[in-house]
């Protein structure tokens, strides 16, 4: 009804009426305006939901994540996931290809389709051309050229059999027999060749795949391994893989500038049906930030505890400078010797554990204090981004006339803050952080081979977090030991640009008739895949 055109009656029952009708259609239009009003509300709060989900993804960047982002991570990929299958289900049933119209292809946003790998194997199907013009039925077809359109299709792994052959010969004059050698196989008489091998490591500690779900893969395939003898072939490999873990370790520790964390792992307890917690501890050197050319590593050790004598034993011989978290067990390893008086480690604070913790009391209380300051402290990570990569003496000049009037401003801010916040708050406790410290968080502005955070441990410790939660624990401390060799080939080949089941299947297939005092030529950096 249109009530502005309408003319208006004069007999008092239409009036009546009229305004009933008016009044309805009010009502109607009203319900409307609720119903768009609501779905933009909910519309408006997913947007403010994504920026929220985005900003700590982006705050996740100054320092390690923890299990419960790493799950808030995960939780959101299967989110979207879910929604663009949904979408892409509703396209199939409800617009065919068929039918779609050019402005509702316009209406959804296409993806653009990237050229597919050139060194993918390709196989090439060609299709039988008719023998006559399906119009006049004639035979006299010319070519004018064909159509190629590429398919990326997927072929799953499969087992096969190596039938080594070796003909037995035997000589007519002095009767010796002879034959070709066997070749070494990584297990004496085993079965698995070093493909399968390197295979079921990655897919255990790279992938974080259990073992007794590839025994049930593998049974899909027809090839019935028993998890029991996949465990055997892991600690066999562990074995044998050590001493290259232990150059690695020798690599790592002859750095300037060590990173080191570690983060707990469930272990059980034998007997007992419980578990307890172990450590598994790493030390990386990674000197890509300041442009030295000497290859990354990283060395995982594990120990049934965290007491400060595994500390020791990770950092053994290290000399310079170490980012570290507050750990107290790093403690007696910046002290003094007692004897020569010399300093092997100076401790390097981890901006980013300074900054989360001011962060949480902003999340909690939306302090401005606290906005501000983290504000200050994202522009000392800004000077950093910009810095990476180049030269410690062009770093170490940026952050001098940068980073250290900043620095003096913020150490200001944070001394005035504090005497105006109670002194039992954690706001007050996460300013103490930082200012108890203040001499090694700002050690970073002393020399340019040294970094702003502890960021590159963490990294290294992320893959375990990961698998924790998919393999559960280690099923003893023997099992904490294999895992941690045989992070430390996998994770210094990724830092090395190495693809890592390649580089182990490489090794375990040359390392059992690999002389030890070469071993070096074995690093993911000598050895040619």
């Amino acid at each position: 009804m249109n009530a502005v055109r309408k003319e208006l009656p004069l007999d008092h029952d239409e009036l009546r009426a009229f305004a009933k009708e008016l009044q309805a259609e009010y009502i109607a239009v009203q319900s409307e305006y609720l119903a768009v009003q609501a779905e933009l509300y909910a519309k408006t709060l997913h947007i403010e939901k994504l920026k929220v989900q985005l900003a700590t993804l982006r705050r996740a960047r100054f320092g390690s994540s923890s299990e419960k982002i790493d799950r808030e991570i995960e939780q959101l990929e299967l989110l979207i996931t879910d929604m663009e299958e949904l979408h892409a289900q509703s396209d199939e049933r409800l617009q065919p290809a068929e039918t779609t119209s050019p402005a509702q292809t316009r209406q959804r946003v296409q993806p653009v389709r990237r050229a597919l790998p050139d060194h993918l194997p390709r196989e090439r199907v060609v299709h039988d051309a008719p023998c006559a013009c399906p119009e006049c039925g004639s035979t006299k077809l010319s070519m004018m050229g064909t159509d190629e359109r590429e398919v990326l299709e997927y072929v799953p792994s499969q087992f096969k059999v190596v039938v080594h052959v070796r003909p037995k010969l035997s000589c007519r004059s002095c009767e010796r027999i002879t034959q070709p050698a066997m070749p070494s196989l990584p297990i004496e008489r085993g079965l698995p060749g070093p493909g399968l091998l390197a295979h079921v490591l990655m897919s255990k500690y790279g992938d974080h795949l259990p073992l007794h779900r590839q025994s049930e893969m593998f049974a899909r395939q027809g090839v019935e391994i028993e998890r029991s003898t996949l465990a055997d072939w892991v600690g066999r490999m562990a074995y044998l893989l050590e001493p290259l873990a232990e150059e690695i370790a020798g690599h790592v520790r002859a750095g300037r500038a060590i990173h080191a964390d570690d983060t707990p792992v469930p272990v059980l307890e034998p007997g007992r049906g419980s578990t307890r917690t172990g450590r598994l501890w790493v030390a990386v050197r990674d000197e890509r930030p300041w442009g030295s050319g000497v290859p990354p590593g990283a060395y995982y050790r594990y120990a049934p505890d965290r007491k400060a004598e595994q500390a020791r034993a990770l950092l053994k011989d290290c000399e310079g400078f170490l980012h570290a978290d507050a750990y107290g067990g790093f403690k007696p390893l910046y002290q003094p010797h007692p004897i020569t008086g010399a300093v092997s480690l100076r401790e390097v604070a981890c901006w980013a554990h300074a900054r989360r913790k001011i962060y949480e009391v902003h999340e909690q209380t939306r302090s401005p204090a606290a906005g501000h300051l983290l504000d200050r402290i994202g522009e000392l990570f800004a000077i950093e981004a910009a810095i990476r990569g180049k030269a410690p003496a062009e770093r170490l000049a940026a952050r001098i006339s940068q980073a250290v009037p900043l620095l003096s401003r913020l150490k200001t801010e944070c001394e005035a803050t504090l005497a105006q916040v109670s002194g039992k708050s954690a706001f007050a406790q996460a300013l103490r952080y930082a200012l108890t410290r203040w001499a090694s968080l700002t050690r970073y502005t002393e020399d340019g081979r040294l970094e702003i955070s502890n960021n590159a441990a963490e990294r290294a410790i992320r893959p375990l977090a990961l698998g924790r939660k998919n393999w559960l624990f280690a099923g003893s401390n023997a099992g904490g030991e294999r895992a941690a060799v045989i992070y430390t080939l996998i994770e210094t080949a990724r830092m090395n640009g190495v693809e890592p089941e390649a580089y182990l299947r490489t090794v375990i297939d040359r390392i059992a008739d690999h002389p030890m005092k070469k071993i070096d030529q074995l690093l993911p950096w000598n050895i040619a895949l």
